[in-house]
Parts: C-alpha cells; sequence; structure tokens
C-alpha cells in the first residue's frame, strides 16, 4: 500500500517539494554557515520524495536543538514551510488530494523544526 501512496504522492506535489529540498540543501552545503543543516536537508529531501513508509520522531530538544530551528528557520525553513502550505491548499481542494494535503502539512511543521527529529521506517 505504501508503493501506491508514494507514486500517487509524487504526481500530487512530492516531487516538486523534494526538488526544493535539495536546492536548500545544495544552498546549506554552499555556504560556510549552513553547511551542518545541509545533510540533514537530503535526508528530509528523501523522506519528502517517499514519506508514505516512514514517520518522524522527535528525538530531543533542548538549547543547542532551539538555536538550531532558528538559524534552519532564518535561512530556509519559511520557504520550504510556505511551499508545502501552497501544495496542501492546492490539493485540499478535491476530495482525493485531502490525505496527500494533510501529509504535506505536516511537511510544512517539520519545514519549520526540522533539528531534533528522526525519520524512521513504520514498524
Amino acid at each position: 500500500m505504501a508503493l501506491i501512496l508514494n507514486i500517487l504522492w509524487l504526481l500530487c506535489g512530492g516531487l516538486a517539494m523534494a526538488v526544493g529540498w535539495l536546492i536548500a540543501a545544495a544552498i546549506m552545503a554552499i555556504t560556510i554557515v549552513g553547511l551542518p543543516w545541509a545533510p540533514a536537508a537530503l535526508r528530509i529531501a528523501g523522506y519528502t520524495l517517499l514519506p508514505f513508509g516512514q514517520e518522524v520522531h522527535d528525538i530531543g530538544s533542548g538549547p543547542l536543538s532551539f538555536f538550531g530551528n532558528v538559524i534552519w528557520f532564518v535561512l530556509a525553513g519559511w520557504w520550504l514551510a510556505l511551499g508545502h502550505l501552497i501544495v496542501a491548499a492546492l490539493l485540499a481542494v478535491t476530495v482525493i488530494g485531502l490525505p496527500f494535503a494533510w501529509a504535506h502539512l505536516k511537511l510544512a511543521r517539520l519545514s519549520l523544526a526540522p533539528v531534533g527529529t528522526a525519520i524512521v521506517p513504520k514498524p
């Protein structure tokens, strides 16, 4: 079932947003300040490409996670979240697109604060 959902997901904005995450990772890799966030952006790009069959877990928060998320939000988080919100709004117009819109909303939240999270396969 996850395979079918992932194929439909790619058609419903998943591929476009995964490319957005890859662009964010490339921008982070180019800058010295953003270099620590490039591997995380690549990991989340993979999750954005094929989200069904995986889930996001909070692995901890603290002052370093907070400051990491603030820097991420300023550098790339807000425009990735905006992209996910736009795609979610377009998908929410149709009944068939509602589950995918919900997934984009979850990814918009992840876009705002990805530090302190881990992507794991569903059991």
